[in-house]
């Protein structure tokens, strides 16, 4: 890590190996004190993960292109409900901002993340950062066919990552498959409802294979920082999504895309983001940082305990809460 994230206490900048020093020290020292914590948690996923509460990784990506990570940042891991942040960015691009809100809005739900439930007052699902809204968003992806929809979508996880080996896990695909019964049975009310349209079985494929996708922290580190650096990926310099809609995507993830715990979220942390039910959390600050954070354990609304509390620590210290005022001697820049 070099220049660009933090200054002296009285506004003076200091050289920046002393200042790319003093970041990383405070963020081993975070990651130290949240891995040492005992866990209370409710589940773990994938099943296999429960063997494993120890698995705990931290990266973060200035939009200048600096990286840092610490702890078990190589681990793969499957997307889940992360994915639903870049699978709304594709159907926004592919549909505009306006078709988009008449099917899927933008409101927080209240209710945990695969509820059925809906806003009736707009007839559509509250917002796409849950099930509902999800499936919506998937069926809003353009291609002729499942699998050219699965592509255009894996290859705009790759563009976001800037990592071209990203992919579906087929196994784990195949897994997620054998249990959505209930995703089956959201999307078949829906469809009697008029708010889903097309191939049932189709639209859940698409949304699945999108969940299947493995990444690491680096990686969703870089995902993150590609929106906070409105849609072009700091690495790669590739554009991964249009600017005019990075402000929609990020606006719904600060509130909608921590589950049903997403007014918690914004009060205590203040930054755009997304969680999923593999213990994976992205999150992204426009013109800042992107940060990810995974460790499996999770807490009773879906959301990783160590991830919650270590970007609710990361924020108080280093003045990233959309509210917070400008510090000079925290904030990183």
């Amino acid at each position: 890590m070099t220049r660009g994230w933090t200054s002296d206490v009285d506004g003076h900048t200091p050289p920046p190996a002393r200042r790319a020093h003093a970041v990383r020290a405070r963020i081993d020292e975070l990651h130290r004190r949240h891995a040492a914590a005992p866990v209370d948690v409710v589940s773990y996923y994938p099943p296999e993960a429960a063997g494993r509460p120890e698995v705990f990784g931290l990266a973060g990506v200035h939009v200048s292109g600096v990286r840092v990570s610490v702890g078990d940042s190589a681990e793969r891991f499957p997307l889940q409900s992360i994915s639903k942040v870049f699978t709304y960015a594709l159907a926004l691009e592919d549909n505009g901002r306006d078709a988009t809100l008449a099917r899927v809005g933008v409101e927080p739900s209240g209710d945990p993340y695969n509820s059925i439930t809906f806003d009736d007052a707009h007839h559509r699902p509250f917002n796409p950062m849950i099930n509902s809204g999800a499936l919506v968003a998937a069926a809003l992806v353009h291609g002729r066919t499942r699998a050219e929809r699965v592509e255009r979508l894996v290859a705009r996880l790759r563009a976001f990552a800037g990592d071209p080996g990203i992919d579906v896990d087929r196994t784990i695909l195949a897994e997620q498959l054998r249990s959505t019964d209930r995703n089956l049975g959201l999307a078949y009310v829906m469809r009697s409802l008029g708010m889903l349209d097309g191939d049932i079985e189709d639209t859940v494929a698409v949304y699945l294979s999108a969940c299947s996708v493995t990444t690491t922290t680096d990686e969703l580190a870089v995902m993150g920082a590609t929106l906070a650096n409105g849609g072009v990926n700091p690495v790669t310099g590739e554009r991964a999504m249009p600017a005019a809609l990075v402000r929609d995507v990020l606006s719904v993830m600060l509130t909608c895309g921590m589950y049903d715990a997403a007014g918690q979220w914004f009060h205590d942390v203040g930054i755009p983001a997304k969680s999923g039910v593999s213990g994976g959390i992205v999150a992204a600050l426009p013109g800042r940082i992107g940060i990810a954070v995974y460790s499996p354990g999770l807490d009773g609304h879906g959301n990783s305990v160590r991830g919650v509390n270590l970007c609710r620590d990361l924020s108080e210290h280093f003045g990233l809460h959309v509210f917070t005022a400008a510090r000079p001697d925290a904030a990183f820049t």
